[in-house]
């Protein structure tokens, strides 16, 4: 019995640590435009663009656009028709709001909205995507100056929001439950 033990204890280990690893890779949920939402801009056509130069996108973060259905879109187009503002045959139009979209490929992603002359006033904005979603090193491995605050996060990036359907919600509830239905078996 004790060899049994031992075994249930060991694969509930190698679970737990697989699961562990697993959620140790965190996407970022990046909110379009941060405060001012998915709209026409006020504060100039470069507002989007200067978001964007300001995040790290990585396969796999999501990029919520908060905005109100009917009265905006986001449609995802090609580079030609992004600065023409073209409407016609985008890659994928969501007419709902808010609406969230997951970065699946490295690359330049262009999203415009597509209600009457939005677009042209600003409402635009070009992503680029790196490859992978871990975490890279920082560029200088120096220590920061002596009295130096530390760094703190970038309000406008946060971790995705857990929902009953998330990936790390399962992450933390499954070897919850596996652990407990194991040692009830052995037990």
């Amino acid at each position: 019995m004790a060899g049994i033990k031992s075994m249930v204890v060991m694969v509930v280990l190698v679970v737990l640590a697989s699961f562990q690893l697993q959620s140790t890779v965190a996407q970022t949920r990046h909110v379009v435009g941060d405060s001012i939402g998915w709209t026409i801009p006020t504060n100039g056509a470069g507002a989007y663009t200067t978001w964007a130069a300001s995040q790290t996108f990585r396969v796999g973060d999501t990029l919520f656009f908060n905005f109100t259905t009917g009265v905006h879109n986001v449609q995802e187009v090609s580079q030609s028709a992004y600065g023409p503002c073209t409407v016609a045959n985008p890659i994928s139009t969501e007419t709902n709001g808010p609406a969230t979209i997951t970065l699946r490929t490295a690359g330049n992603h262009y999203y415009i909205c597509a209600f009457g002359t939005h677009c042209q006033a600003g409402q635009k904005v070009t992503v680029n995507v790196v490859g992978g979603s871990t975490p890279t090193p920082p560029a200088s491995t120096s220590p920061a100056p002596a009295g130096s605050p530390p760094s703190t996060p970038d309000a406008t990036t946060s971790p995705s929001p857990s929902s009953p359907s998330s990936a790390s919600t399962l992450t933390a509830v499954v070897p919850a439950a596996f652990l407990a239905a194991a040692l009830a078996l052995v037990y």
